[in-house]
């Protein structure tokens, strides 16, 4: 099992929080998928920055459909728990944990609070099925997963991400990897300093 942490690219979250999410938060139900979430910190991620930038009530109608191929099969159990180790949370800002984390009865670990926990939901699932876990999703999270693929599949799943999301959608990518020709009249980038991009109509 990789190794990851809290907050791990902090840049792509504050882009997220700066352009896509006063947008999503203007919608009744917000849904997010992230795409390869290994064992939780990175959707956990996601969903303090969203619950850090909207109150309560508009959290509530957060959703986020974490899912990873996860051949050890043991990550849905993990992320249900939300348990995690100090050295996980180290790059957590200390106001943030003590707002979003408690103890958690185990030494040295902390526990994911139950607001935060509720909104992320996790799914085994391999994204070269081809079919996504929802449509009208808000946003797409997919980082250190497409590189794995051959330029074909990586074509095919992102004509997926695009179905799946909801019309002005958002799709984050990895930085290593540029959108594929055939993708880039579909999206139109948000900002020259990240992989944020924005679903552009096909009508």
């Amino acid at each position: 099992m990789a190794f990851t942490y809290f907050f791990r690219d902090q840049p792509v979250l504050d882009l997220i929080a700066q352009h896509a999410l006063p947008d999503l938060a203007t919608r009744r139900y917000i849904n997010v998928w992230d795409a390869g979430c290994a064992y939780g910190p990175e959707p956990y991620s996601i969903a303090i920055t969203f619950r850090e930038n909207m109150g309560h009530f508009l959290f509530r109608n957060v959703r986020i459909y974490a899912t990873d191929i996860d051949e050890s099969q043991h990550f849905g159990d993990i992320i249900a728990r939300g348990v995690y180790t100090e050295r996980e949370v180290g790059r957590v800002p200390k106001d943030i944990l003590a707002r979003y984390f408690e103890p958690a009865g185990e030494p040295g670990h902390v526990r994911v609070c139950a607001e935060i926990r509720g909104a992320v939901r996790y799914q085994r699932y391999d994204l070269l099925t081809l079919e996504p876990v929802r449509t009208e999703v808000g946003l797409i999270v997919c980082k250190n997963v497409l590189l794995h693929f051959t330029p074909e599949q990586r074509v095919a799943v992102l004509y997926m991400f695009h179905k799946a999301l909801m019309p002005g959608g958002y799709l984050v990518t990895e930085q290593t990897q540029k959108l594929p020709p055939e993708i880039e009249p579909l999206f139109r980038r948000v900002s020259g300093a990240g992989q944020l991009f924005q679903k552009l109509s096909t009508d």
